[in-house]
């Protein structure tokens, strides 16, 4: 049954220092225990790594690692009949952003060893070359919606 309330969307402020939602956005999902400061320079220091590394505008890698492990279609459980389908569904915007960031830092922290700015650094350019768990997920995620697409008739 839907929510008879949603409340409305929170204005996100863009970060200072590239002045970017999604920066803000990932620094919000990063943090833990409401250490923000923590949180901004772990990114920051793996924005550092990034530009050393890569020798490119660490935002462009970010952004890139963003799209690469954004999800366009996904699959949602639905009762028919006393049976339940996973029925593929498009993703909305919002929760396409929200599910990305989500995936890309799942994957960093399951990373062994190192710091954490090191582990954010070496996802961040896995996915934005088509690689690491991040991408993987999405991959898996198409291939799950792409197999039950028997289903789509089922869609609300």
């Amino acid at each position: 049954m839907p929510r008879r309330y949603r409340p409305e969307k929170r204005q996100v402020v863009p970060d200072m220092k590239y002045g970017n939602i999604n920066v803000s956005m990932f620094v919000n999902r990063l943090m833990r225990d409401g250490k923000k400061s923590t949180a901004l320079r772990v990114l920051y220091n793996s924005f550092d790594l990034i530009e050393e590394r890569a020798k490119k505008p660490p935002i462009e890698v970010f952004e890139q690692a963003l799209q690469n492990a954004t999800p366009q279609i996904e699959v949602r459980p639905r009762r028919v009949g006393g049976s339940t389908y996973q029925v593929p569904t498009p993703v909305d915007a919002s929760r396409k952003i929200s599910l990305s960031m989500r995936w890309l830092l799942a994957a960093a922290r399951s990373r062994g060893g190192r710091s954490m700015a090191e582990k954010l650094a070496s996802e961040f350019m896995d996915a934005a070359n088509n690689q690491g768990a991040a991408v993987k997920r999405k991959d898996d995620v198409h291939r799950m919606a792409d197999a039950n697409r028997a289903f789509s008739h089922f869609r609300f």
